[in-house]
Formats: structure tokens, sequence, C-alpha cells
């Protein structure tokens, strides 16, 4: 549907240069076929800050809110409180309708797809997505504990149920950020004993907070001795590598035990050295990576979302709208966990 002139607005946060911000008033998208309209009512901030920092342009992956719109008959219903998904997948692969679509050969270019340059953001108002990747929040959850079921948990849960992490096991997480600390959220919720092993003091002093076991510095010339001293010797049987550093990824191949399992989880285009004969033939290790997790499982997640006495002690930080600068400057200074913008508040209604 074309906008007009009359179109009502919405604010859209813009990243206009270095370290710079606007608030722009641009028309709320119109549903088309299966990608509804969702109202948002929280934005998990993620990497964006990068963006911020060097002045380059991205809108967000990260969001909640309410369905307030729909073109046709489908999955959701006007009033669902609902979860985004990020990505726009195809829906019709294998990799879609096994629940891994994060990994679709297929996406769809949001814009040209709803016909508006900014359909798929997140950093606005007013949203538009498919359907069928909306999950559904439970009664009782608000929506800014719910949006911690994309980046701020959602990555290190898929890793850990990969990995079959359960009571009986001790993680090593390496990086102490919002995805590392939702690591420790995640792995305590289990039962598993963990390690976590970051720089900055904030963060380690969150991550005790948050039930972590044994908290060492990347810096500590014993780390190593330190790690197999509290496995009795034998490694650790599970790592989140969460950092996106090749010290970090070495360390976690060189930690974990004998038929142990990594899953690399952080972000990284650097070149790691390994030797298939002793990382992995002689030790029998696992290595994989974690870009979010299956679909399938969302309802699992929000469990832990409900049920764990810490999840909602990872938003350290909540700002209105017209503070995105501010917020992206938390983000930036890593003095915090889980940042999240309401995108009703601070602006006029």
């Amino acid at each position: 549907m074309p906008h007009t002139k009359e179109s009502p607005t919405m604010k859209r946060i813009a990243i206009t240069g270095v370290k710079q911000t606007t608030l722009l008033d641009v028309p709320i998208p119109h549903p088309i076929q299966d990608w509804v309209l969702v109202k948002v009512h929280a934005i998990p901030l993620c990497t964006e800050y990068k963006n911020w920092l060097n002045g380059s342009e991205y809108h967000g992956h990260e969001a909640a809110g309410e369905v307030v719109m729909v073109a046709q008959p489908g999955k959701v219903n006007v009033g669902d409180r609902v979860v985004v998904m990020a990505g726009a997948p195809c829906g019709k692969c294998a990799l879609c309708i096994s629940g891994e679509y994060i990994h679709c050969q297929h996406m769809h270019d949001p814009a040209e797809f709803t016909g508006v340059a900014y359909g798929g953001d997140t950093h606005v108002q007013y949203l538009l997505k498919q359907d069928w990747l909306l999950v559904p929040i439970p009664d009782g959850i608000s929506y800014t504990r719910a949006a911690l079921a994309c980046c701020g948990l959602g990555p290190t849960f898929g890793a850990l149920e990969n990995m079959n992490v359960s009571a009986t096991d001790t993680v090593l997480i390496t990086g102490g950020g919002a995805v590392g600390l939702g690591g420790v959220i995640n792995a305590k919720f289990r039962g598993a004993r963990t390690i976590l092993v970051e720089q900055v003091p904030y963060r380690q002093q969150k991550a005790h907070e948050l039930g972590a076991d044994l908290v060492l510095s990347p810096h500590d010339p014993d780390i190593r001795s330190k790690i197999m001293a509290y496995t009795d010797m034998r490694g650790v049987d599970a790592c989140l590598e969460t950092s996106g550093n090749v010290v970090a990824q070495r360390l976690c191949i060189d930690m974990v035990r004998r038929r142990g399992k990594v899953s690399l989880v952080g972000e990284c285009g650097n070149d790691l050295a390994i030797q298939a004969s002793n990382d992995f033939i002689r030790k029998g290790i696992s290595l994989m990576g974690q870009w979010h997790y299956n679909l399938n499982g969302a309802h699992k997640l929000m469990q832990v979302i409900r049920d764990s006495p810490v999840a909602e002690q990872l938003i350290t930080h909540v700002f209105p709208i017209n503070e995105i600068q501010q917020a992206f400057a938390t983000c930036a200074s890593q003095e915090c966990g889980k940042v999240m913008i309401l995108p009703w508040e601070g602006v006029d209604q």
C-alpha cells in the first residue's frame, strides 16, 4: 500500500554520523501477506553501538511488542504479545521448516518485499515481521524481560541445548558482555558449574551476581592451571566462546576435556590456528558454531526467562527512545549488561 502525506508516522532511530543519532518521523508501514505490523514496546540493543562509534547505519534486529494489524489470517492475531526473531528467512526451505531458520540460504530483502526501506528495522515504534517468526510471550512476563529471548539469552541457550549441557557439567564461558552473561544465566539454570573469563571489572562483578562459580581474568598468568585445578585436572565439559577473540577461542580448545564440546558464539573474522591431530582427533572434541537457537525450542527459553531468579538482572539499563545517544554510549562503555530502549517513552504519543 503506498504511503501518502496523510499517512500516520512513527519514530525511527537513525545513526547520522560518528557518535551521532537522531529520531526521524517516518510513515508507519502496512502489513502485507504474512508480514504483520507489530507495535514495539521494548528494543534490546546488541552490537549496534559499534555502528554508532564509526557512523555507519544499522537499525537493529531485536524487539518485543504487540501485533496490531494483519493483512490476512495467519499464525498470530491482533493483540498477541510477541518477541520478534531476527532475519527475514524464506520459511519454506528445510532449514526454516526444521526451526534452523537463522541459517536460511534464501533470505528476503525486507525493504524489497515490503516496499518500505525500514520495513525490517527494529529501532522503530512499529515494524513488519513474518508471523511465523513471532514467539508468543506468556502471561506475566514483561516486554523487556521477554525481549531477552533475542540475543540476550538466545545464542547461548541454543549452544547449551546443542551441547546437551546438564547439572553434571562444568562450563567455561569466555567473554562477559551481555551474551556471555546470558550464558551464565542459561548454564546456571541447568545446574551446571560455570567459569567466566572476562577482563572488565564491572562485568566480572556482574557475573558473580548472576551466579558464576569462578571468575578469572584473561590476563591471569595462571589461568590455565586454575581452570584445570577447578576441574580436578580433567578440563571443562563444555565451552561457550562469546568474545569473538582468537586467544579466547584457543583457550576453549585447550581447556575442554577429552570428548568435550566447544561452541563458538562470538563473531570473529580473524584466523585461528588449529591442529587436526592434537586439537581434535587425539582429544576427540566437537567444535561447533552457534548463531541463534532452534525456533522449536523457544518455549524452553521462555521457561528460563520466566523461572530463572536472575534472568531480569541481565537488564542493567533502560532508556527512553529520546536518550538513544546515552544508551549507545552506555553500551560502548562496557559497563552494562543488556541495554533496553522503550520506544514510547520520551516522545509525544
